[in-house]
């Protein structure tokens, strides 16, 4: 598809898709009660788009909004085979309506999609494949809850680029997202371990000065009362 539109007359539940314009969103033919949750559907491919549609249309939850009222829907569905730069086109153009959430409905999606489709914006994935009624019902009301739903292996796949974004942006500087710099965190570690500031010092090749000088530091900052103390706080909080 060379562009993307958005627009055209709404899609009676009894009629054909017929030629649809790309990125079309649709609203089933029932009245409008303020207590469900409005829903635009965005679909390149009319199929797709009617698929998912005649699953929510179904749901007393749900009150899917004309084109005309797309950009005041809780929740916009975008559903695609992949991400490619009119999908991302899209997505970015959503997040700037702040009146919305997006969650994105996909057949595949890789690790570095994934990553791109997190910079749109998007709150939540399907899979295509999964994607149910019940499962739609889901994700729609999860996104009007504010709340984040992954597949676990993309969750596994995000934790895991969100942990190499830290090694390689911080750890080069000596630090880390939590509260103690590396240098400390490991000298609360070998703490832990039983070593005393000799022995640190020794580790670590620096005095027993410095070695002291740090750990004091780091009581001192985290208002703590002694090295025991430190360590605790650091093993509870997931630090060391």
């Amino acid at each position: 598809m060379s562009s993307i539109e958005q627009g055209g007359p709404a899609v009676p539940a009894a009629t054909s898709p017929g030629p649809a314009p790309a990125w079309a969103s649709h609203r089933a033919p029932s009245a409008d009660r303020p207590d469900r949750v409005t829903v635009a559907v965005y679909a390149a491919d009319p199929v797709l788009r009617l698929g998912v549609v005649q699953q929510l249309r179904q749901r007393p939850e749900i009150d899917l909004l004309a084109d005309a009222d797309a950009e005041r829907a809780e929740v916009s569905l975008v559903v695609v085979d992949h991400v490619d730069d009119d999908v991302a086109a899209l997505l970015h153009r959503l997040r700037h309506n702040t009146a919305t959430r997006t969650g994105l409905v996909v057949a595949t999606l890789g690790s570095g999609s994934l990553q791109r489709v997190i910079e749109c914006g998007v709150a939540a994935v399907l899979r295509r494949a999964e994607a149910d009624q019940d499962q739609l019902l889901r994700l729609v009301l999860a996104i009007a809850n504010g709340e984040g739903v992954l597949p676990g292996d993309l969750l596994g796949k995000l934790l895991s680029h969100v942990g190499s974004l830290q090694r390689s942006a911080l750890d080069p500087r000596g630090l880390s997202l939590s509260t103690l710099t590396t240098r400390e965190a490991d000298m609360l570690r070998m703490v832990s371990e039983g070593l005393d500031t000799a022995e640190i010092a020794r580790k670590t090749s620096y005095s027993e000065r410095t070695v002291k000088n740090i750990l004091h530091e780091v009581i001192t900052r985290l208002q703590l009362r002694n090295r025991a103390h430190a360590v605790g706080y650091a093993l509870r909080n997931g630090l060391i």
